[in-house]
């Protein structure tokens, strides 16, 4: 029996290691790379070790085809014909020229004259890269070949399609939320109601607690419906509630089979999502009719090939808050150091995107990027200069950056992802420790505004891009896909196959035009050339008899400084 714990977090999964990329500890100036790094941090997707993608003989001339024939075949998204190819479709009940709900003997077109052109055809697709890379030494160069031979990849485009394959009255659906909070969950529970009702779906239940509601006899499902969900999304939190882990996968096929379930939309990160395919291929082997859609749910943005997922938006712009706390906190103090961490386990898109944003960061880590704590290019040499230039530092550092510096906890939360130790607090510790023994007084503030952030409501961005992800996973079912998940590719909506979006989790490029626009904003160039040595032999100097004298010699330095820097 396939547990769902394991199905989630499958072996070689990788959901929660960090990678390297080969990357040697960078310089601090801060943070910037060699020409090396970039040459060697160009993807090449031949190199790739997704589960299904094949080695490529770049020598054989029909290479170009065959890798398009065999990209089609892995993103070819899973239809209710596969397994009952006798399926007969029906006239879609979803048109926005009624703006009436349907009737249950509704059959044999709509009650207009007048075609509607709002439908998305079966063919329609997306190309999921635009940018033709000359050279895989070109910034964020992801190429195929050594070459960087240009190959269309399309993937398929979401949207309402003019023929269904489940009648509205015949519908039961089914939502659930896993994993943990993010904003935007009610946002994307709401249209998923509101989309259902329109197409005549009068049964519609949500799952609470995640997983879980499908075991726990004692967690009854919640009838749902516009009258329900209408303010949802004007709270943050889920109105289904969330958890971590779950009973078995086959435990959970028997639930939907038992509850009448033949439309279950599952919002969740990569874990999640792992677990969805596991029910799809449950459901598939037992010839069951039911659609598996997800709906990519992961405040850190580490899905594969999306543009963004939801909650990303809103995460970013509340770390501003704690960014800005931080700052004039740090700048307030007489040589405040302010820390800041933010979420990002495996991926430092929220640190990069926040600290590019707010443009008071002076230090930005992430998983991606190894660096140093203590030695001639590590962070606290680097912070010291920082105090002695600008009298202030702001550190901002991803949850799951620098977790080789620390102790490994060795534990596992319910989804089987790597408990990680606090390298905000480790920072703050060894920051502490480092100037105490300089003999330089510094104030270190740190602050993690994590629940407070995954707590908030969606903001407007996030809010539309939620509306639209909930609509389109309804169009998705309608039209007989199964393990599927629906995401932005290239300011599109597109469908994708599970499996292609949780083979890894989505990094940040190194060489990526976004990471150098982050440390263009994060590096400090002063005029001034005076040692630290001077600093740290002026603050021990402070101690002596003379206390007055030298405290006096301090403040004039200090002000001369703050005059250098107004100018």
């Amino acid at each position: 029996m396939v547990t769902l714990s394991h199905a989630i977090a499958p072996p070689g999964l990788g959901l929660h290691r960090r990678t390297s990329h080969g990357f040697s500890p960078p310089s601090l100036r801060l943070l910037t790379t060699s020409s090396g790094v970039a040459k060697n941090s160009s993807r090449v997707f031949a190199q790739s070790k997704s589960h299904s993608r094949q080695q490529i003989d770049f020598s054989d001339p029909d290479w170009k085809s065959k890798f398009q024939k065999d990209f089609e075949k892995r993103f070819n998204i899973p239809h209710i014909t596969d397994v009952f190819p006798d399926a007969v479709p029906i006239p879609s009940t979803f048109c926005l020229q009624m703006r009436t709900p349907v009737i249950e003997n509704f059959a044999g077109g709509y009650p207009s004259d007048e075609e509607w052109h709002g439908y998305i055809n079966n063919n329609d697709r997306v190309l999921l890269k635009t940018i033709y890379y000359s050279s895989h030494t070109s910034a964020g160069a992801e190429c195929i070949d050594p070459n960087c031979t240009w190959v269309e990849q399309w993937v398929h485009r979401a949207g309402p399609r003019e023929k269904i394959y489940f009648k509205p009255e015949e519908v039961k659906a089914a939502i659930v939320t896993c994993g943990g909070l993010c904003p935007g969950l009610n946002d994307v529970i709401r249209q998923i109601v509101i989309t259902l009702e329109i197409y005549g779906v009068k049964r519609i239940v949500g799952i609470p607690y995640g997983y879980r509601g499908f075991s726990d006899k004692e967690l009854a499902e919640m009838a749902l419906s516009r009258k329900v969900v209408q303010n949802v999304h004007l709270s943050g939190g889920s109105l289904l509630g969330v958890s971590r882990g779950g009973p078995s996968v086959s435990d959970i096929v028997d639930s939907l089979e038992e509850r009448g379930i033949n439309m279950v939309f599952i919002l969740g990160g990569n874990g999640t999502h792992a677990g969805a395919d596991a029910i799809h291929n449950e459901c598939r082997k037992r010839q069951l009719r039911v659609a598996v859609v997800g709906v990519p749910k992961t405040i850190d943005n580490d899905i594969l090939l999306m543009d963004k997922t939801f909650g990303f938006d809103t995460a970013v712009e509340e770390a501003q808050r704690a960014i800005n706390s931080a700052y004039i906190e740090a700048h307030s103090a007489y040589h405040g150091v302010g820390i800041v961490k933010l979420m990002g386990r495996s991926s430092g898109f929220i640190a990069m995107h926040a600290s590019l944003a707010s443009g008071q960061i002076d230090i930005c880590l992430i998983p991606e990027v190894p660096f140093q704590i203590h030695g001639p290019h590590g962070i606290l040499h680097h912070l010291k200069y920082l105090i002695q230039t600008k009298g202030s530092a702001v550190v901002c550092v991803a949850e799951g950056a620098g977790q080789n510096l620390i102790e490994k906890t060795n534990a596992t939360d319910a989804s089987g992802n790597m408990v990680f130790g606090d390298i905000g607090v480790h920072i703050q510790q060894e920051t502490k420790k480092y100037f105490k023994e300089a003999g330089v007084p510094v104030d270190v503030k740190y602050i993690d505004p994590t629940y407070m952030i995954r707590a908030c409501r969606a903001n407007a961005s996030d809010g539309i891009l939620c509306a639209v992800l909930g609509q389109n996973a309804v169009h998705g079912a309608f039209a007989g896909y199964s393990g599927i998940t629906v995401g932005t590719c290239n300011t599109h909506y597109v469908y994708l196959p599970i499996p292609e979006v949780i083979s890894h989790p989505r990094l940040v490029d190194p060489n990526s035009r976004m990471w150098h626009r982050c440390l263009t904003s994060t590096v400090k160039i002063k005029k001034e050339n005076a040692t630290i040595n001077s600093l740290v032999e002026l603050m021990k100097e402070s101690k002596s008899k003379n206390g007055s004298e030298v405290r006096g010699r301090r403040h004039e330095e200090t002000k001369k400084r703050e005059e250098e820097d107004l100018t």
